[in-house]
């Protein structure tokens, strides 16, 4: 079969049943889920090579990663630390430890029951990231806990893989090279990327930039992602961990907003076919010939999990609705499972049979998570909110500015240098690569790079979650782009655009934009009043003649609008507006002569 007919059921699937699925209710990953149990060898058989299109997909758990990096600044990491190897740890040791005491008194050996435990306490970071993106709980306090558990479930692939020769028969391409030298390795690729993502990919985006091409600078996001990952991958990493650390290093860049637009179209993608490839190799006969067996096993797993998640997080939020929350979220096997219990057989270290009957309860525990977290969401969440006074730190304000600043020229910096001396926070965009260097080199503000007429830009840059949008871009097309984009997505923020001339306000008036200073209007008035003052007027009579034509001028702005394309109309509307502001003016003087 082709890749275009694979592509094309695939697609299809998708389609069809994802919006079924979000219409119930249950989210997405379930219809993507179903899906591939469709479509794969255990369904109507159209796709059946589900472990090369599993590998394949995993891309977009990397791309995923490396996204959620973007989100956070590496101080914001470094505050994350307890989180991470607190709880992250308490959780794996614990559930670990548990799970294999379950496996020990079901009379499995030792090694075994500790591979089994220790593989089945992890989660699944796709699973739980995107069921939390859906719910909008990834920055709620229960959401960063669960990301700093996963993100050391990620950490725990390392020492897991590095076990397994001991408790087993060592493969010999497994013992070819020491400890010492792949220890080595490992320090040495984390330092080139770090190095790397701090000096060296900055300099390349902004040449990239600077060429002015949207697909150019896709590719390089692309490059940089997949290049991490893979040089991860071939020390032994996580591909996912070394993509969400190309995402940290880059989270303070100009140009993280343009990464994360160009990104999210592919993570979306190649996520929801890993979802599909999920549910494409689920063993339907394994678990038909003993259903029971597998169901209990899939609800122990995930009580178990539950419990443990339940006591860390009350121990830290000291609330049950937070607690429950976590668990839930992140109760389920991981896809990192299927990877250690094949290596398990390789080592020896687990039958076949078992690691077969491991994934099916692991494949099964994903199935069941959006199902789970749809009863809980509905059924048992409103009453404890009920009960509990909700927190008024609950969700993290970081990065939800009030402002959006497109285009940082003349005007727009001037916006910005009061909004920072006021202590307002503002997210400010511009397109020109050499323009940012520039203003960053002061210190003034930072500034991200990217095309503020993108929709994709502008949900990653929040404006959904602004009140203000500051229209400063000089280029008029781009800036009637932008406005358009605005008000279409995001009618409630009020715009406050910077207009070139007539032309371009006429252009936004269109649009629903009200608020418009025109570029040189306001100088040209200030300028006037003292040229006013400089032939004899008053401060006064040249403030109170200004102000009286400025507001004259508005008015005829708007009266204007209507009938911009009758040039005829324009400039008898235009001469019946000089004689009424001449009889203003005499009408003025005769009163002060009074």
């Amino acid at each position: 079969m082709s890749f275009l007919h694979e592509a094309l059921i695939f697609l299809t699937a998708a389609v069809v049943s994802v919006p079924i699925f979000k219409r119930l209710g249950l989210g997405s990953v379930l219809g993507y889920l179903v899906a591939g149990v469709v479509i794969g060898p255990w369904g109507v058989k159209l796709i059946t090579d589900v472990e090369n299109i599993l590998h394949f997909s995993e891309l977009g758990v990397v791309l995923l990663l490396f996204l959620i990096g973007l989100e956070l600044r590496p101080s914001r990491l470094w505050e994350l630390r307890r989180t991470v190897f607190g709880l992250g740890g308490a959780q794996v040791l614990g559930t670990g430890v548990l799970l294999a005491g379950v496996g020990v008194a079901l009379g499995l050996p030792m090694a075994t029951a500790i591979i089994a435990g220790l593989g089945l306490s992890l989660s699944s970071t796709a699973f739980a990231l995107q069921l939390l993106t859906e719910k909008n709980e990834l920055t709620t306090e229960h959401g960063q806990a669960a990301f700093g558990i996963l993100l050391f479930q990620d950490l725990a692939v390392i020492p897991l893989l590095a076990l397994l020769p001991f408790l087993g028969e060592p493969l010999a391409e497994a013992t070819s090279h020491s400890d010492w030298s792949s220890a080595v390795r490992v320090v040495g690729v984390l330092a080139a990327v770090v190095i790397g993502g701090r000096y060296v990919l900055r300099p390349v985006l902004r040449s990239v930039a600077s060429l002015h091409s949207q697909e150019l600078f896709t590719a390089t996001a692309l490059l940089v992602v997949v290049g991490t990952a893979l040089l991860m991958a071939q020390v032994g990493l996580s591909m996912a961990l070394g993509a969400f650390l190309a995402g940290v290093l880059l989270a303070d860049s100009e140009y993280r907003h343009e990464l994360e637009a160009d990104i999210e179209p592919f993570k979306g993608l190649l996520l929801g076919l890993f979802f599909i490839a999920v549910g494409m190799s689920v063993n339907l006969g394994l678990l038909a010939s003993g259903p029971v067996r597998v169901g209990l096993m899939v609800l122990g797993l995930v009580l178990i999990k539950a419990l443990v998640l339940f006591g860390l997080g009350f121990r830290v939020f000291k609330s049950q609705e937070p607690s429950l929350s976590l668990a839930v979220s992140i109760s389920q096997g991981g896809e990192f499972a299927f990877v250690l219990f094949g290596l398990a057989v390789g080592f020896r270290v687990m039958e076949r049979e078992l690691s077969e009957l491991l994934v099916v309860v692991v494949s099964m525990s994903m199935a069941v998570t959006p199902l789970l977290f749809a009863f809980y969401d509905k059924a048992i969440r409103p009453r404890l909110r009920r009960s509990e006074k909700k927190r008024a730190f609950d969700v993290s304000p970081e990065e939800d500015h009030p402002v959006i600043i497109a285009g940082l020229g003349r005007v727009g910096q001037v916006v910005a240098r009061l909004l920072r001396a006021r202590r307002i926070g503002f997210t400010a965009l511009d397109i020109n690569a050499e323009h940012i260097q520039f203003i960053n080199k002061f210190g003034n503000t930072h500034v991200y790079y990217g095309d503020a007429s993108r929709l994709d830009l502008l949900r990653a840059a929040r404006v959904d979650k602004a009140r203000v949008f500051v229209l400063a871009i000089d280029d008029v097309e781009a800036s009637v782009r932008t406005a358009e984009t605005v008000r279409q997505h995001f009618p409630h923020v009020t715009v406050f655009a910077r207009a070139r001339n007539r032309q371009h306000a006429y252009r936004l008036l269109s649009l629903g934009v009200t608020h418009i200073m025109r570029e040189t209007f306001a100088g040209s008035l200030e300028l006037t009043g003292d040229v006013l003052q400089a032939l004899g007027l008053t401060f006064s009579e040249s403030k109170s003649s200004v102000e009286r034509f400025r507001q004259h001028d508005e008015e005829l702005l708007l009266s204007t609008y209507k009938h911009q394309g009758d040039v005829e109309k324009l400039a008898q509307m235009a001469l019946q507006a000089r004689k009424e502001l001449e009889e203003l003016f005499d009408k003025d003087a005769r009163e002060k002569s009074l």
